[in-house]
């Protein structure tokens, strides 16, 4: 079942090393001002329930989640389903926070409570339940494995966190838990979401925000779950680096005389005392060479963030 290429991470030790920076500079900065926090939680928390329910076919517009969720308005021509959907995905971010702490230790409890606020109203029959028959999965490139095996997979993957026998750092740790439990497949539906949030109780112990797998990125997100069932992870720890750096940015930048200053890589490299053109910049963005994160389907950076870049080749030649 753990069968890991770790080869991947030299490549990603920088980017490593970077988000473990901001996060300490996040920590540093705290406490925040309550009304600062709370704002980018709200923010986060919708963006959360809209992009990982619209990765599973839910047609709510953000700002038709931002209804539903704050003002309780139902969406003419939108099913009951999916209305259920985005308040039991925001109940469920709720839970995450009321029970994570550094001190946190996975636990099989935890992911069922979250199916079943997930599934709740929806399959009540089903919501908290490890599947008891077969599952498939349109497009996968595998065969989820038996119910009877579910339980027994679920209590090693849970073993393999807590217990971390490969030394890896919390992303990477997160990454592997995010694959494996798809692969388990331990719910007849709901699998998908009950996967993102519960990986975020791994990020969010030690300090870090959730990381956030954006609609936008939903073929990238399939490919590199498909990639790691070979036991490839490096798509999906790029993948879920640039979520992580995204909403540490985000944080970072609210933070009282904060110096980020992202702009759109088109804005950036229009200036002349930048030596690399628009789609040169938006490859190393994309392949996660340089700081930067993802809003839509555009990229921000810095120009310092160039400007280190540009550094490290100076030096590696």
């Amino acid at each position: 079942m753990f069968n890991i290429d770790l080869t991947y991470r030299e490549e990603f030790q920088s980017t490593f090393d970077r988000l473990y920076q901001k996060r300490q500079e996040l920590q540093n900065s705290r406490p925040l001002p309550n009304i600062a926090l709370n704002k980018i939680r709200e923010s986060l928390s919708l963006e959360w329930t809209y992009n990982s329910n619209s990765i599973e076919g839910n047609t709510l517009s953000l700002r038709e989640t931002q209804m539903v969720i704050q003002e309780g308005i139902t969406i003419k021509g939108k099913s009951l389903r999916e209305h259920f959907e985005t308040h039991n995905h925001d109940k469920a971010i709720d839970y995450l926070y009321s029970i994570v702490d550094e001190n946190y230790k996975l636990r099989s409890i935890d992911i069922l409570s979250i199916h079943g606020l997930v599934m709740r109203s929806i399959e009540e029959d089903f919501a908290g339940r490890i599947r008891n028959g077969g599952v498939r999965i349109s497009g996968a490139n595998f065969m989820p494995p038996n119910a009877n095996k579910v339980s027994d997979y679920l209590d090693e993957l849970i073993e393999f966190i807590n217990t971390n026998p490969l030394g890896l750092n919390d992303i990477e740790l997160a990454t592997i838990y995010h694959h494996k439990l798809v692969w388990i497949h331990p719910f007849f539906d709901g699998n998908g979401r009950t996967v993102r949030l519960s990986m975020n109780l791994l990020l969010m112990r030690c300090g870090f925000p959730p990381a956030i797998i954006l609609k936008n990125d939903r073929k990238k997100y399939y490919e590199a779950l498909n990639q790691a069932n070979n036991g490839n992870y490096q798509k999906l720890t790029l993948l879920m680096c640039q979520a992580l750096e995204r909403t540490l940015n985000i944080y970072l930048g609210a933070m009282p005389g904060s110096n980020y200053d992202y702009q759109s890589i088109q804005n950036i490299v229009s200036e002349p005392d930048t030596p690399y053109g628009q789609e040169y910049v938006s490859l190393l963005a994309r392949t996660g060479k340089i700081d930067a994160y993802k809003e839509g389907r555009n990229w921000y950076t810095t120009k310092e963030a160039i400007e280190n870049y540009m550094a490290t080749r100076k030096r590696k030649r």
